[in-house]
């Protein structure tokens, strides 16, 4: 019944054992990747970002016929606003 009892003790013991290890590793390897992924989302999003400084006026360009008759609309309303605002007395110089 000892013998019984102290192999179910080893067995036990050789468990927690590799139960605080494999937490160590998991530890360890959890920081590991977490360094790394901020790192790739930096890198990431500053080339997106440079991309995006590249693409972004390719995109404005190729939408300009399509937004053309809204800005001349909007250049009209602003002309005839622009045009019929009295200028404001200027004051009298001293």
């Amino acid at each position: 019944m000892i013998e019984l009892m102290l192999i179910g003790v080893m067995v036990a013991g050789l468990w927690i054992v590799g139960s605080v290890v494999g937490l160590v590793f998991k530890l360890a390897f959890g920081l590991v990747h977490g360094v790394f992924s901020l790192l790739a989302g930096a890198i990431g999003l500053l080339i997106g970002g440079l991309v995006m400084l590249l693409v972004l006026p390719l995109v404005a360009l190729s939408l300009l016929p399509l937004c053309m008759p809204a800005l001349l609309l909007f250049g009209l309303v602003w002309l005839i606003v622009h045009a019929t605002r009295r200028s404001p007395a200027t004051p009298a110089a001293r």
